[in-house]
């Protein structure tokens, strides 16, 4: 996976990254709703939905260059060509754990290594979070009892910049379809509402179409 430099001289975003980077609240969330009525018919044929959301929201950040910019302090920013996942896998005892899943574009090459890979920290592999080391990672978590309606997450300080990306309960609606709630909270320094509309309608299109 490679990265590339920006140069702040010539980067459109120059501006709102430095009037946000130092916020003491940069984060904000969009919570809205996706239709998984196809993902589920997906799922008689063996498709799990877990691994095909992980890869259907990969795929929509992935497809919004603003969302794989990271910052690292007040003069570097690059932009990831390709991200690698961290989910948290529920545990056997009821706690969970972190698994590091590279993104690939081919979804059956995917899942197979997303099944390899939670398969592992299911049976005790060990994986150690990310405490700063890395920032070509997207953070995503599933909450398969709750159809909420917001969500925020926990962050170490303002100026951690990986996007966090969190999906509910599937619910049927009066006419038929089937929905969940998803919520996606990013780093302002780097990205606006404008972009999480574009990855959202992308993470949309790979649900339909998986």
């Amino acid at each position: 996976m490679a990265e590339r430099s920006i140069d702040l001289a010539t980067w459109p975003r120059a501006g709102a990254f430095r009037l946000f980077r130092d916020y003491q609240r940069p984060h904000f969330a969009l919570t809205t709703r996706l239709d998984v009525t196809h993902l589920m018919g997906r799922k008689a044929q063996g498709v799990s939905p877990f691994r095909a959301c992980l890869h259907a929201l990969a795929a929509g950040f992935h497809a919004v260059p603003e969302l794989r910019t990271r910052f690292r302090g007040a003069n570097t920013v690059v932009e990831h060509d390709r991200l690698t996942l961290s989910p948290t896998i529920a545990l056997p005892d009821g706690s969970f754990g972190f698994g590091y899943i590279d993104y690939q574009e081919d979804w059956p090459a995917f899942d197979a290594a997303a099944k390899a890979e939670i398969a592992a920290v299911r049976a005790g592999a060990p994986r150690v979070p990310n405490t700063g080391a890395r920032d070509d990672l997207l953070y995503l978590s599933c909450l398969p009892w709750v159809d909420f309606t917001g969500l925020t997450n926990a962050m170490p300080d303002a100026q951690d910049c990986i996007p966090r990306l969190s999906w509910g309960k599937f619910v049927t609606g009066e006419n038929g379809h089937i929905t969940c709630a998803f919520t996606a909270e990013v780093h302002h320094a780097i990205a606006d509402g404008a972009h999480l509309g574009q990855a959202v309608a992308a993470i949309q299109d790979r649900l339909d179409n998986v």
